[in-house]
């Protein structure tokens, strides 16, 4: 963490409550223990940051500044830098629909209409709920089983209307 003492230049506090659980703690350390540079299992802890909150919260993000050595603010500025990785909270189900030019030829841009109209959200939104967000990507690597998408990063081909409506209703 960084503070300001007395209006002067910031000044790192390393007081740092632990924001990864033990069991979670223990996976970084194991993580940095796999690379030459602290500051290299960064994106892999942020990984495990997110896999346990859900998001990347600020105090988390500042617990893995600390642990790799790095400023919060690189930290920060690596998780945004990246789609997969999320600097607030999203739904319990991530919806990644494909717009790409495949899936767009094959009903993509039509399922996230649909899907767009289900949930009662647009694209890059949370349900009120906080069960579904839904986000509109670029390209999930099926193309041959166009429109595609994927929840909670579990990946579906073909997919159509009625096989979403599904989707979402097994989902909770």
């Amino acid at each position: 963490r960084w503070g300001a003492a007395d209006g002067q230049a910031p000044v790192r506090i390393s007081a740092l409550m632990a924001r990864l659980t033990a069991e979670n703690l223990q996976r970084a350390r194991q993580l940095i223990a796999l690379y030459p540079q602290t500051r290299s299992a960064l994106i892999p802890i942020l990984h495990v940051l997110q896999e346990q909150d859900g998001w990347l919260t600020p105090d988390g993000m500042a617990h893995v500044a600390e642990l790799v050595d790095v400023d919060p603010a690189e930290v920060y500025g690596t998780a945004s830098f990246y789609d997969m990785l999320f600097t607030h909270p999203v739904g319990r189900h991530l919806v990644s629909i494909c717009t790409n030019l495949a899936c767009m030829l094959n009903g993509g841009v039509e399922l996230l209409e649909h899907a767009e109209k289900l949930l009662g959200v647009p694209a890059g939104g949370t349900t009120p709920d906080g069960a579904f967000t839904l986000e509109a990507v670029e390209c999930i690597a099926f193309c041959g089983a166009a429109p595609c998408l994927a929840v909670n990063w579990r990946f579906f081909c073909s997919v159509y209307n009625d096989d979403f409506d599904r989707t979402a209703e097994h989902s909770d």
